[in-house]
């Protein structure tokens, strides 16, 4: 089932990325998802397919509480 992404969500993914970090912000929604790396700044492309079988779940935004 598709997940409800939009630009600016925050989420983790399966692996972690080489510089350690498993977060990333989604600046771009489309065909492709673009990622941008939280924990060095490298921006990746990714295709919705890989994107969605990657995702191990949404965050909530910094400035949000969780609940």
């Amino acid at each position: 089932m598709p997940e409800d992404i939009r630009v600016g969500d925050i989420v983790q993914m399966r692996k972690t990325h080489p510089c350690g970090s498993d977060r990333w912000q989604v600046y771009r929604v489309g065909a492709d998802i673009g990622l941008r790396c939280l924990g060095c700044d490298r921006r990746v492309m990714l295709p919705r397919r890989k994107f969605e079988r990657g995702l191990k779940k949404r965050l909530p935004p910094p400035d949000e509480p969780e609940s």
